[in-house]
């Protein structure tokens, strides 16, 4: 009587097609499905040792926890798992926003997205990268925000055993060379533009933008509970922001929604200083602001928001934008955009010989590098002016 077989061990039989000897092949047991049902695998060889070798490589994958756990899911099923469950609550709405946005442009339904989990190699995704860059005209930047939802999704699917290594751990991502001169007013130019905007609605915004560097999401979310009348401060709390909204059945749906969030980093939480003027010309935006909540009656939405719309609804940014190029067309200057008030405040400062450390806090910079590289048009002014001192302290004694 024959002993019984290990467990794993499986049988291995000669694999015949159509009458014709085609090799060997073993089978084992790997378990069983939802229905109590036994799972086996197969493994096919030319000859008997190769069928064995196989199943052994197998096995010993499986021993060492090195074994794909599905071995058909596809790098966007993976993607759509990894974003809408192990994802969804803990990620920043709009970097849901930003990440569902890359998911169903680049990864949904292409090439790469349809390509097996377990035979992604670096290769697959280097190769996809070149095309976007070379025949799609894509940025680096765009390849950059691409790998940076790839590689930590992918990390996780390695955790899981979907795959053995993440191969974007060995993609080289193409260089952002392409750095952009800031745009800023000139003094001249600033002035051009604050007369010409005397009756405008968004007056105080601009100003305020102007003397205080708030960025466009943190101005039109600014409530008057933010604003400190008597120390002439105001605190950044909180931040608005046009996002897609999310529809997990049907990813490629395009519905945009303003939503509320916290600022992007702890130092974007911040206390500004605010001019005398400016604090005075808030004082009188509140007084307009109280006239359109009596024209509108009942239909007036009370947020406590310093800028909102006719309505008391949250402004769109968009709206903001539109309406700031048009001021610059009256006031006859070039197009720039609306980031360049809060540039030019910053450039200010520096012309005004405030320190690079206070300039970070003001602006809300999580690192004093990503200010310093900003303003690098500005900075060697302030160099000059430091060695001038210094020649002019020289001069007392000689």
């Amino acid at each position: 009587m024959p002993s019984k077989k290990a467990n794993g061990e499986g049988s291995v039989q000669k694999y015949y097609k159509d009458g014709v000897l085609k090799g060997w092949r073993t089978t084992i047991t790997i378990g069983r499905d939802d229905t109590g049902k036994l799972v086996r695998k197969q493994f096919y060889g030319k000859t008997k040792l190769d069928a064995i070798k196989k199943k052994d490589e197998y096995m010993n994958k499986s021993a060492a926890g090195l074994l794909p756990c599905d071995e058909k899911i596809t790098l966007q099923e993976w993607i759509k798992i990894w974003l809408y469950e192990y994802r969804i609550n803990d990620l920043r709405p709009s970097s849901l926003a930003e990440y569902n946005s890359l998911y169903k442009n680049y990864i949904l339904n292409s090439q790469i997205g349809m390509r097996k989990l377990k035979d992604l190699k670096s290769t697959n995704i280097q190769a996809y990268y070149n095309t976007l860059v070379k025949d799609k005209h894509k940025t680096p930047n765009t390849i950059k925000s691409i790998n940076k939802m790839l590689k930590p999704a992918i990390n996780q699917a390695v955790k899981e055993n979907y795959i053995i290594i993440n191969p974007c751990n060995n993609v080289i991502l193409p260089k952002i060379t392409d750095k952009k001169e800031i745009q800023i007013f000139t003094l001249e130019e600033e002035e051009k533009f604050l007369k010409s905007i005397q009756d405008h609605r968004n007056r105080a915004l601009f100003i305020l933008v102007l003397g205080t560097g708030l960025r466009i999401g943190e101005v039109v979310a600014l409530k008057w509970s933010d604003i400190d009348f008597e120390n002439n401060e105001l605190k950044v709390q909180r931040t608005f922001k046009r996002v897609s909204k999310i529809n997990i059945e049907n990813p490629a749906e395009n519905k945009t929604a303003i939503i509320e969030q916290e600022p992007k980093t702890k130092s974007s939480k911040r206390t500004i200083p605010v001019p005398l003027n400016i604090m005075e010309e808030l004082k009188k935006h509140k007084k307009r602001q109280l006239e359109e909540k009596l024209k509108s009656g009942d239909i007036y939405v009370n947020n406590d928001l310093v800028f909102p719309n006719e309505l008391g609804e949250p402004t769109d940014t968009r709206n903001l934008t539109r309406s700031y190029e048009r001021a610059l067309k009256k006031a006859k200057i070039d197009y720039r955009n609306f980031h360049a008030l809060r540039h030019t405040y910053a450039t200010r400062l520096f012309e005004a010989d405030v320190p690079l450390k206070t300039v970070q806090e003001l602006l809300g910079h999580a690192d004093i590098s990503t200010t310093a590289n900003i303003y690098t048009h500005v900075l060697p002014k302030q160099k000059i002016k430091a060695v001038d001192r210094i020649n002019h302290l020289f001069a007392l004694y000689f």
